[in-house]
Protein backbone atom coordinates (compact mmCIF):
# COMPACT_ATOMS: atom_id res chain seq x y z
CA UNK A 1 0.00 0.00 0.00
CA UNK A 2 1.46 3.44 -1.05
CA UNK A 3 0.82 6.09 1.74
CA UNK A 4 -2.41 8.37 1.50
CA UNK A 5 -0.38 10.81 3.22
CA UNK A 6 2.40 12.89 1.12
CA UNK A 7 5.46 13.59 2.74
CA UNK A 8 5.25 17.26 2.56
CA UNK A 9 2.33 17.15 4.57
CA UNK A 10 3.84 15.13 7.37
CA UNK A 11 6.68 17.65 7.40
CA UNK A 12 4.15 20.23 7.85
CA UNK A 13 2.23 19.13 10.45
CA UNK A 14 5.68 18.00 12.14
CA UNK A 15 6.85 21.44 11.78
CA UNK A 16 3.49 23.54 12.55
CA UNK A 17 1.82 20.45 15.50
CA UNK A 18 2.50 20.72 19.18
CA UNK A 19 4.26 18.28 20.67
CA UNK A 20 1.43 17.05 23.49
CA UNK A 21 3.70 15.13 25.90
CA UNK A 22 5.92 18.20 26.28
CA UNK A 23 3.02 20.26 27.22
CA UNK A 24 2.17 21.32 30.88
CA UNK A 25 0.09 19.03 32.78
CA UNK A 26 -3.34 20.35 34.46
CA UNK A 27 -1.49 19.47 37.89
CA UNK A 28 2.17 19.83 37.96
CA UNK A 29 2.79 16.61 40.16
CA UNK A 30 6.35 15.06 39.16
CA UNK A 31 5.72 11.08 38.46
CA UNK A 32 8.48 8.41 39.89
CA UNK A 33 7.48 5.97 37.65
CA UNK A 34 6.10 6.34 33.95
CA UNK A 35 6.91 4.02 31.30
CA UNK A 36 5.55 0.82 29.07
CA UNK A 37 4.90 -2.77 30.26
CA UNK A 38 3.46 -6.02 28.53
CA UNK A 39 6.50 -5.35 25.95
CA UNK A 40 8.15 -8.46 24.85
CA UNK A 41 12.22 -7.47 24.47
CA UNK A 42 14.91 -10.04 22.31
CA UNK A 43 18.56 -10.08 24.07
CA UNK A 44 21.17 -11.28 22.15
CA UNK A 45 23.35 -13.00 24.88
CA UNK A 46 25.77 -15.92 24.95
CA UNK A 47 23.11 -18.28 25.42
CA UNK A 48 21.58 -17.45 21.79
CA UNK A 49 18.44 -14.78 21.01
CA UNK A 50 16.28 -14.66 24.18
CA UNK A 51 12.59 -13.13 24.95
CA UNK A 52 11.81 -11.30 27.67
CA UNK A 53 8.66 -9.86 29.18
CA UNK A 54 10.01 -5.94 30.01
CA UNK A 55 8.55 -3.30 32.44
CA UNK A 56 10.37 -0.06 31.50
CA UNK A 57 10.12 3.50 33.13
CA UNK A 58 11.46 6.43 33.93
CA UNK A 59 10.68 9.25 36.36
CA UNK A 60 8.41 12.38 35.02
CA UNK A 61 9.10 15.75 35.90
CA UNK A 62 6.05 18.17 37.22
CA UNK A 63 5.98 20.42 33.77
CA UNK A 64 6.29 17.13 31.66
CA UNK A 65 2.81 15.89 30.67
CA UNK A 66 3.62 12.51 29.27
CA UNK A 67 6.93 10.43 28.13
CA UNK A 68 7.30 9.77 24.47
CA UNK A 69 6.31 6.07 23.89
CA UNK A 70 8.08 6.01 20.29
CA UNK A 71 11.42 6.77 21.80
CA UNK A 72 11.06 3.84 24.06
CA UNK A 73 10.51 1.60 21.44
CA UNK A 74 13.18 3.09 19.01
CA UNK A 75 15.82 2.36 22.05
CA UNK A 76 14.86 -1.30 22.29
CA UNK A 77 15.15 -1.96 18.24
CA UNK A 78 18.48 0.08 18.62
CA UNK A 79 20.14 -2.35 20.85
CA UNK A 80 18.25 -5.50 18.85
CA UNK A 81 21.45 -6.50 16.68
CA UNK A 82 23.40 -5.66 19.84
CA UNK A 83 25.31 -8.90 21.87
CA UNK A 84 25.60 -8.52 25.36
CA UNK A 85 27.55 -10.40 27.98
CA UNK A 86 24.78 -10.69 30.42
CA UNK A 87 21.24 -9.36 31.34
CA UNK A 88 22.66 -6.41 33.09
CA UNK A 89 24.56 -5.08 30.48
CA UNK A 90 21.86 -5.38 28.37
CA UNK A 91 19.28 -3.61 30.90
CA UNK A 92 22.36 -0.94 32.28
CA UNK A 93 22.35 -0.12 28.30
CA UNK A 94 18.66 -0.22 28.00
CA UNK A 95 18.28 1.57 30.59
CA UNK A 96 20.68 4.56 29.89
CA UNK A 97 19.66 5.21 26.85
CA UNK A 98 15.82 5.67 27.60
CA UNK A 99 16.60 7.79 30.26
CA UNK A 100 18.34 9.76 27.61
CA UNK A 101 15.79 9.78 25.07
CA UNK A 102 13.41 11.04 27.69
CA UNK A 103 14.71 13.52 29.77
CA UNK A 104 14.82 11.62 32.58
CA UNK A 105 17.29 11.03 35.95
CA UNK A 106 16.08 8.17 37.15
CA UNK A 107 14.51 5.18 35.46
CA UNK A 108 14.03 1.82 36.05
CA UNK A 109 14.05 -1.69 33.85
CA UNK A 110 12.22 -5.14 34.94
CA UNK A 111 12.92 -7.95 32.66
CA UNK A 112 11.80 -12.19 33.40
CA UNK A 113 12.39 -14.49 31.35
CA UNK A 114 14.00 -18.10 31.09
CA UNK A 115 17.48 -19.31 30.19
CA UNK A 116 18.35 -22.54 28.39
CA UNK A 117 20.26 -24.93 31.12
CA UNK A 118 22.55 -28.20 30.17
CA UNK A 119 21.95 -30.79 32.90
CA UNK A 120 23.32 -34.47 32.72
CA UNK A 121 21.20 -37.14 34.86
CA UNK A 122 22.73 -38.69 37.75
CA UNK A 123 22.68 -42.47 36.75
CA UNK A 124 22.31 -42.55 33.29
CA UNK A 125 24.28 -39.52 32.03
CA UNK A 126 21.51 -38.63 29.99
CA UNK A 127 21.66 -34.88 28.71
CA UNK A 128 18.37 -32.59 29.65
CA UNK A 129 17.57 -29.25 27.71
CA UNK A 130 16.17 -27.77 30.72
CA UNK A 131 15.07 -23.92 31.54
CA UNK A 132 16.12 -21.64 34.37
CA UNK A 133 13.64 -18.57 35.25
CA UNK A 134 16.03 -15.40 35.37
CA UNK A 135 14.80 -11.88 36.36
CA UNK A 136 16.42 -8.14 36.89
CA UNK A 137 14.89 -5.42 38.21
CA UNK A 138 17.06 -2.67 38.02
CA UNK A 139 17.31 0.70 39.34
CA UNK A 140 19.10 3.88 37.15
CA UNK A 141 19.69 7.52 38.53
CA UNK A 142 22.20 9.56 37.23
CA UNK A 143 24.25 12.04 38.94
CA UNK A 144 26.19 14.57 36.69
CA UNK A 145 27.75 12.64 34.02
CA UNK A 146 27.39 9.62 36.12
CA UNK A 147 24.92 6.70 36.26
CA UNK A 148 25.00 4.77 39.05
CA UNK A 149 22.44 1.27 39.36
CA UNK A 150 21.37 -0.99 41.92
CA UNK A 151 20.41 -4.62 40.75
CA UNK A 152 18.32 -6.78 42.18
CA UNK A 153 19.16 -10.37 40.18
CA UNK A 154 17.16 -13.60 40.39
CA UNK A 155 17.52 -17.32 39.38
CA UNK A 156 14.91 -19.65 39.79
CA UNK A 157 14.45 -23.80 39.62
CA UNK A 158 11.84 -26.39 39.58
CA UNK A 159 12.79 -29.25 42.34
CA UNK A 160 10.82 -31.67 44.17
CA UNK A 161 10.09 -32.03 47.92
CA UNK A 162 8.99 -34.76 49.95
CA UNK A 163 6.98 -34.20 53.15
CA UNK A 164 8.61 -35.29 56.24
CA UNK A 165 5.83 -35.35 58.87
CA UNK A 166 4.16 -38.33 56.39
CA UNK A 167 7.35 -40.10 56.82
CA UNK A 168 7.97 -39.93 60.07
CA UNK A 169 4.37 -41.24 60.91
CA UNK A 170 4.93 -43.90 58.65
CA UNK A 171 8.06 -44.33 60.31
CA UNK A 172 7.09 -45.13 63.17
CA UNK A 173 3.30 -47.15 62.08
CA UNK A 174 6.10 -49.35 59.63
CA UNK A 175 9.30 -49.18 60.21
CA UNK A 176 10.90 -52.53 60.77
CA UNK A 177 14.26 -53.59 62.36
CA UNK A 178 17.22 -53.09 60.32
CA UNK A 179 15.30 -51.48 57.10
CA UNK A 180 17.27 -48.74 55.66
CA UNK A 181 14.52 -47.83 53.00
CA UNK A 182 12.79 -44.40 53.32
CA UNK A 183 9.08 -44.89 54.03
CA UNK A 184 6.75 -43.40 51.53
CA UNK A 185 5.33 -39.53 51.87
CA UNK A 186 3.58 -37.33 49.72
CA UNK A 187 5.77 -35.41 47.31
CA UNK A 188 5.20 -32.03 45.07
CA UNK A 189 6.68 -30.39 42.17
CA UNK A 190 8.43 -26.79 43.91
CA UNK A 191 9.60 -23.47 42.51
CA UNK A 192 12.15 -21.85 44.36
CA UNK A 193 14.25 -18.21 43.38
CA UNK A 194 17.27 -16.94 45.02
CA UNK A 195 17.51 -13.42 43.95
CA UNK A 196 20.36 -10.73 45.42
CA UNK A 197 20.83 -7.19 45.23
CA UNK A 198 24.39 -5.40 43.96
CA UNK A 199 26.08 -2.38 43.28
CA UNK A 200 29.73 -3.28 42.06
CA UNK A 201 30.14 -7.33 41.80
CA UNK A 202 27.15 -9.16 41.11
CA UNK A 203 26.96 -12.74 41.54
CA UNK A 204 26.53 -14.65 38.36
CA UNK A 205 23.79 -17.32 37.31
CA UNK A 206 26.11 -20.46 37.99
CA UNK A 207 27.33 -18.91 41.35
CA UNK A 208 23.13 -18.45 42.20
CA UNK A 209 22.02 -21.79 40.61
CA UNK A 210 25.01 -23.37 42.71
CA UNK A 211 23.24 -22.31 45.79
CA UNK A 212 20.10 -23.68 44.45
CA UNK A 213 21.31 -27.14 43.13
CA UNK A 214 23.36 -27.65 46.78
CA UNK A 215 20.01 -26.97 48.76
CA UNK A 216 17.48 -28.48 46.41
CA UNK A 217 16.58 -31.73 45.12
CA UNK A 218 16.31 -30.30 41.48
CA UNK A 219 14.29 -31.59 39.13
CA UNK A 220 14.96 -31.72 34.98
CA UNK A 221 12.77 -33.03 32.05
CA UNK A 222 15.38 -36.10 30.91
CA UNK A 223 15.61 -39.16 33.10
CA UNK A 224 15.54 -42.23 32.16
CA UNK A 225 14.13 -45.03 35.00
CA UNK A 226 17.20 -44.77 36.99
CA UNK A 227 17.85 -41.18 37.24
CA UNK A 228 13.92 -41.03 38.42
CA UNK A 229 14.48 -43.96 40.89
CA UNK A 230 17.52 -41.86 42.20
CA UNK A 231 15.80 -38.65 42.87
CA UNK A 232 13.17 -39.79 44.32
CA UNK A 233 15.04 -42.14 46.81
CA UNK A 234 17.64 -38.61 47.75
CA UNK A 235 14.24 -36.39 48.08
CA UNK A 236 12.62 -39.38 50.22
CA UNK A 237 15.84 -39.48 52.15
CA UNK A 238 16.15 -35.55 52.71
CA UNK A 239 12.50 -35.01 53.03
CA UNK A 240 11.90 -30.65 52.89
CA UNK A 241 9.05 -28.48 53.92
CA UNK A 242 9.01 -25.16 51.92
CA UNK A 243 10.70 -23.34 54.96
CA UNK A 244 13.49 -26.37 55.00
CA UNK A 245 13.90 -25.39 50.87
CA UNK A 246 14.57 -21.49 51.65
CA UNK A 247 16.59 -22.04 54.76
CA UNK A 248 18.96 -24.11 52.96
CA UNK A 249 19.02 -21.92 50.19
CA UNK A 250 19.88 -18.99 52.33
CA UNK A 251 22.37 -21.30 54.15
CA UNK A 252 24.21 -21.83 50.93
CA UNK A 253 24.01 -18.25 49.46
CA UNK A 254 25.43 -17.20 53.39
CA UNK A 255 28.54 -19.72 52.87
CA UNK A 256 28.99 -18.45 49.44
CA UNK A 257 29.15 -15.04 49.19
CA UNK A 258 29.25 -13.84 53.12
CA UNK A 259 32.95 -12.93 52.84
CA UNK A 260 32.82 -11.28 49.40
CA UNK A 261 30.13 -9.29 49.32
CA UNK A 262 28.90 -6.28 51.45
CA UNK A 263 27.36 -7.35 54.72
CA UNK A 264 24.08 -5.26 53.83
CA UNK A 265 23.39 -7.28 50.42
CA UNK A 266 19.69 -7.39 50.11
CA UNK A 267 18.88 -11.54 49.94
CA UNK A 268 15.24 -12.60 48.79
CA UNK A 269 13.97 -16.09 48.68
CA UNK A 270 10.93 -16.86 47.39
CA UNK A 271 9.87 -20.92 47.65
CA UNK A 272 6.34 -22.40 46.26
CA UNK A 273 5.09 -25.86 46.55
CA UNK A 274 2.35 -26.93 44.68
CA UNK A 275 0.69 -29.87 47.31
CA UNK A 276 -0.07 -32.84 45.97
CA UNK A 277 -2.88 -34.10 49.02
CA UNK A 278 -4.44 -30.38 49.39
CA UNK A 279 -5.96 -28.17 47.50
CA UNK A 280 -3.85 -25.09 48.77
CA UNK A 281 -0.52 -24.90 47.62
CA UNK A 282 2.30 -23.43 50.51
CA UNK A 283 4.08 -20.60 49.73
CA UNK A 284 7.31 -18.67 51.96
CA UNK A 285 9.53 -15.95 51.39
CA UNK A 286 12.79 -14.73 53.10
CA UNK A 287 13.76 -11.24 52.60
CA UNK A 288 16.68 -10.22 54.59
CA UNK A 289 20.55 -8.59 54.33
CA UNK A 290 23.57 -11.14 53.75
CA UNK A 291 24.47 -9.87 57.35
CA UNK A 292 21.86 -11.60 58.98
CA UNK A 293 22.13 -14.94 57.28
CA UNK A 294 26.02 -15.20 58.03
CA UNK A 295 25.00 -14.14 61.86
CA UNK A 296 22.96 -17.34 62.53
CA UNK A 297 25.74 -19.65 59.94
Amino acid sequence: MKPSISPQDHARVLAEGVDIPQQHPAFGLPLPEVGICGKTVWVRLPEGLIPFAARLEVNLAAEVRGIHMSRMEEVIAGLYDREFSDLRDYGVQLGWEMMARQGANRGRVRLSGQLPLIRTAMVSNRQSVDSIAVSLDLKLAKQGEELESVAVFGVGVTHITACPCTQAYNQTLFRKEGDACPLPTHSQRSQTTLSMQSTGFAPSIPELLACLEEALHVTQDLLKRTDEAQLVYTSHSQPQFAEDAVREVARRAGERFGKVLPPETLVVIDSLSLESIHIHDVCCRLETSLAEIVRHL
